[in-house]
């Protein structure tokens, strides 16, 4: 039974929480059941997809179907900021992924801090695409840290941690997933403890620290030069987005799913080469063979089909 089936929450229970993707969504839920989320902070309305509609944060539609209060600002800054969150008077905040460094002046409002869920083993993989830097570093595992938000960027004490193996076949979407779940089962787990005060904090080690950052479009481009291993790893490290790509004829070739093979010596990297199968690229060390790709304009599809109707693709040079 949830804490507001059985009345309400009791002393030491207010909550609010900061988070935008749908990342941070099994948080939020989890959260609801137990505690009195007082708002819901989450970044504003933003124009996506071809039509450029405004496009709610997937924390917001969660939110609503909760029953919970939302606040948009553009910025989590100044006084107005400030005085709204003293008003609500939390206990604690919760953070997953907002997307903005809290300022000192607000980190001090709640009794408990702001406890924020991170998808990396920190101190490996701080920043804004940890997954991602996982898959394409050839990790064999990763985990969710809670943590005790500072003014750094996930330099904060560590509260607890859970370790999950990646699979050979994880894209970054689907192990996401599956971090995201981790992380809010976790989080409710830890905070009870955390709000009694019977949770110690323990420093990071910093110098072990590693950084990835803000994803951008140009880090799906394919180099033909890296190793076959490294670009099946980017293949799925950029799956859902942004899609790692090459170019052929003049025009993108997404690489959705490819696989590292040996082979390939005397050839220039991006040349594609016949195969027993549909075709494989040279790469800077062995091949990769196509699983599935997507040409421009059309859908996903197996690498076999969009080399049987198209017979100037084997022995063409990708990427040049």
């Amino acid at each position: 039974m949830s804490d507001r089936q059985a009345g309400g929450p009791g002393p030491g229970r207010r909550v609010v929480f900061l988070g935008s993707p749908e990342f941070a969504v099994p948080a939020l839920r989890a959260l609801a059941e137990r505690y009195d989320v007082v708002e819901v902070i989450t970044q504003p309305d933003r124009p996506a997809g071809r039509g450029r509609r405004l496009q709610e944060p997937p924390v917001k539609a969660a939110a609503r179907e909760l029953g919970l209060p939302v606040w948009q600002p553009e910025r989590l800054a100044g006084r107005e900021a400030r005085e709204r969150l003293q008003a609500l008077r939390p206990d604690c905040g919760v953070v997953v992924a907002y997307g903005e460094l809290l300022r000192p002046s607000l980190l001090a409002i709640p009794p408990r801090g702001f406890v924020n869920v991170h998808a990396s083993l920190l101190p490996v993989h701080r920043g804004a695409s940890p997954v991602a830097a996982a898959i394409l570093d050839g990790d064999a595992e990763t985990g969710v840290t809670i943590m005790l938000l500072d003014e750094g960027m996930d330099t904060g004490p560590i509260l607890a941690q859970e370790r999950t193996p990646i699979r050979a076949d994880d894209t970054r979407g689907v192990l996401e997933a599956r971090l995201a779940e981790l992380g809010a089962d976790l989080l409710t787990r830890v905070l009870p403890g955390w709000l009694a005060g019977e949770v110690v904090a323990r420093p990071q080690q910093h110098e072990q620290a590693t950084y990835s950052g803000r994803l951008e479009r140009e880090d799906a481009r394919i180099d033909w030069a890296r190793p076959a291993d490294y670009l099946e790893r980017l293949c799925r490290a950029m799956d859902p987005w942004p899609g790692a790509y090459t170019t052929w004829e003049g025009s993108n070739l997404k690489i959705w799913r490819g696989e590292a093979a040996p082979g390939g010596e005397g050839a220039a990297p991006g040349t594609v080469a016949p195969e027993p199968g549909p075709a494989a690229v040279v790469t800077g060390q062995g091949r990769l063979r196509l699983v599935t790709v997507q040409p421009a304009g059309k859908r996903p599809l197996p690498a076999e089909e969009f080399v049987r109707g198209r017979p100037r693709f084997i022995g063409a040079r990708l990427g040049s």
